[in-house]
Order: structure tokens, then sequence, then C-alpha cells
């Protein structure tokens, strides 16, 4: 898609984001030329999906935005992935959040991070399952070096928005229960929930952060 293509639809949708939802632009499989358009429409944070892909783009753009990973993430990847990310949005497990952690402290850095929930409980899928996020969260606020800042979930596949609206609303509800709990409550900021087909779904269910690729970009 041209630039001017991705311009007028980064506009088009920032401006009918409510106040206080913030867009991430996924990036996968998109063009340093296309992701240079969408910031200057307006961006200001990129998701990549994998640590490899995301280096050249971080290697081409540097501070021009955020950057988030939106992916799975490998343990094996996560040294690398805390060097290159400001936030990572998938931690689903102890160890994964242990081995950021670790990562974290040999960089002298805070890593920020979201807990992935897997909504649909597909076994299939990664994510911790609903009934787990809480165990975790009180864990990970045990690790110095991450700082937890709320959670995330993809919910399963479905071209139909409005069948997403259950998982958006089972983790929405996760959220407000850890918002109730001492423990979590200062932590819980960002509620990354909804993609290109999703996302009105997933703001009226309770989403501040929006992960959208196609409605920008075009197909891949």
């Amino acid at each position: 898609m041209d630039r001017t293509r991705i311009k007028d639809n980064v506009s088009r949708i920032l401006a009918s984001l409510p106040h206080g939802v913030t867009l991430v632009a996924a990036g996968k499989t998109r063009s340093v030329d296309e992701l240079k358009a969408a910031v200057d429409a307006g961006v200001s944070i990129i998701g990549h999906n994998y640590v490899q892909e995301a280096q050249t783009s971080i290697d081409a753009m540097g501070n021009m935005v955020r950057w988030h990973f939106i992916g799975h993430l490998q343990r094996n990847k996560a040294k690398k992935a805390v060097e290159l990310f400001d936030m990572i949005e998938t931690v689903d497990s102890a160890r994964l959040a242990e081995a950021l952690d670790k990562a974290a402290q040999q960089s002298v850095k805070v890593q920020d991070v979201l807990i992935e929930v897997n909504s649909g409980k597909e076994p299939n899928k990664a994510g911790v399952m609903p009934e787990d996020t809480q165990e975790l969260a009180h864990h990970m606020l045990s690790l110095k070096n991450i700082r937890l800042l709320g959670l995330m979930t993809m919910g399963p596949w479905s071209d139909d928005a409005e069948s997403m609206r259950p998982y958006f609303r089972l983790t929405r509800e996760i959220f407000k229960s850890l918002v109730k709990d001492a423990r979590t409550k200062d932590a819980m900021r960002y509620l990354s929930m909804g993609m290109s087909d999703s996302y009105k779904v997933a703001i009226e269910e309770g989403a501040n952060l929006v992960r959208i690729g196609t409605a920008l970009f075009g197909p891949r």
C-alpha cells in the first residue's frame, strides 16, 4: 500500500479512537517505509511478532516510536527481546517472566510487561489460563527487573467481531479483579485487546491498547 493511503488510514483510525485508547500499529511483514508512513501520520507505538524481524525495523527507526513485542516469545529469545522492546505484551508463564527478569537485570533495565491471558482456553494457544492469572501476577510482582502493567489477550480467531466479545469481557473481568486485589491494583494500567476486525468491540469491553495492522497497511 502506498504511503498516502497508509497515512489516511492511520489518521482516520486515530480520529475514531476514544480518549485514553492508544493505537499499536502491528508491523508484522511490513516494510520500514510503510512503518515510517504510519509514524508520520501519528503512530507512536509499533508492535512486532518476531524478534528477528523487529531488529530490522528498530535498526532503521530507533527511538522514533516505542516498540512492543506482541507475538509468542520463547525463553531463549528473552535476552534479545529485552534489548529491543520497550514493552513485552505476551508473558504467559513464570519461567518466561523469570527469564525476562534475569535478562533485564543483566541489561540494567526494568522491562515493562503485560500478562497474556488465554481467554478462550485454547490448548494450542499461548497465554496463561484465566484462573491462573492472579497467581502469575503475584509471582511477577516479586521480580525486581520486570514491571507488570496489565493484561493482553488475543481470543479465538474469528471473522465475526461480535463473537469475540465474551473473551474480551472475560479478560476485562480478570483485569477488574486484579484492580481490587491490594497486591496488583497499582499494576493494572493497560488492557491490550482487539485487532483490525475486532478493535471496536474490544474498546467497548474496556481495551485501552488496540493492535491494528491490516486496517492500516492493507492485507499482507
